[in-house]
């Protein structure tokens, strides 16, 4: 069984949901400190003059000592309709704008107080409207016993003695706990875990370790510069090519 495991972002994208389409089961795992600097409560779309805009949603704490499963949405402030706002402005004239704009729209209607259901419920909804089957899981309650055995893993391996073999730093130790919880036998990463992940050391836990690579994608974004713009959210990606060519472009990555 192919696994994967991410935070769960807002609006991530395309290289998220190769990742999500690559596996058999994807965790989005909420047990760990929030950090400001990545992509749980915001993300980039482009103008039509070309720029860049940072799209955010406002947070009561935004601490890093906060757990994801405990960050809450400032619904005190109209982000919803901010958010939709800036949409209309940087993709209003785009050609599967009125195919994608209710998808989005329906997405975010529901009262969502906490962040990692916000985001949870729109991968998930983006997901499904792309066709990807793979199961989804973002309820990780059931890990919480073994993120307190985690707790002390670096010097005392005694709760999960078979994690000797290698004794695995703490990020590493519940990477492989899941995957033995799971019936995992293949773990694929984002390229960026190769500085943290060893395939030799997970191949000793019985576990195959590959990273997913996203290929070079373009598409033609129609701006007033003419320069392609790259890695920004699934919503540039889908009113710009629709839900079709989309789908093709999840096929767009090698496995390294």
């Amino acid at each position: 069984m192919r696994l994967a495991i991410m935070q769960p972002y807002f609006m991530p994208y395309i290289g998220y949901f190769q990742a999500i389409a690559a596996v058999d089961k994807y965790i989005l795992y909420s047990n760990l400190n929030f950090i400001k600097e990545a992509w749980m409560n915001r993300n980039r779309l482009l103008m039509r003059d070309g720029n860049v805009v940072l799209t955010t949603v406002p947070l009561r704490s935004k601490s890093s000592y906060t757990m994801i499963y405990d960050v809450e949405i400032d619904n005190a402030q109209p982000w919803k309709n901010k958010f939709l706002r800036t949409v209309q402005m940087c993709y209003s004239r785009k050609p599967y704008y009125e195919e994608v704009y209710p998808l989005i729209e329906d997405l975010l209607k529901p009262d969502y107080t906490l962040l990692k259901d916000l985001n949870a419920a729109t991968i998930i909804g983006l997901a499904r409207y792309l066709g990807i089957t793979t199961q989804i899981e973002s309820d990780n309650s059931r890990y919480l016993p073994m993120e307190q055995l985690l707790q002390e893993i670096e010097s005392d391996y005694s709760p999960l003695p078979y994690l000797e073999r290698t004794r695995p730093i703490r990020k590493v130790a519940r990477v492989i706990e899941m995957c033995r919880q799971e019936g995992a036998d293949h773990f694929l990463n984002a390229i960026g875990g190769q500085q943290l992940y060893s395939k030799e050391e997970f191949v000793q836990y019985g576990i195959r370790l590959d990273f997913v690579q996203t290929n070079p994608i373009s598409y033609r974004q129609d701006t007033k510069t003419g320069e392609f713009v790259p890695n920004l959210s699934i919503i540039d990606v889908l009113m710009n090519n629709g839900r079709d060519a989309t789908r093709s472009l999840l096929t767009q990555y090698t496995i390294v």
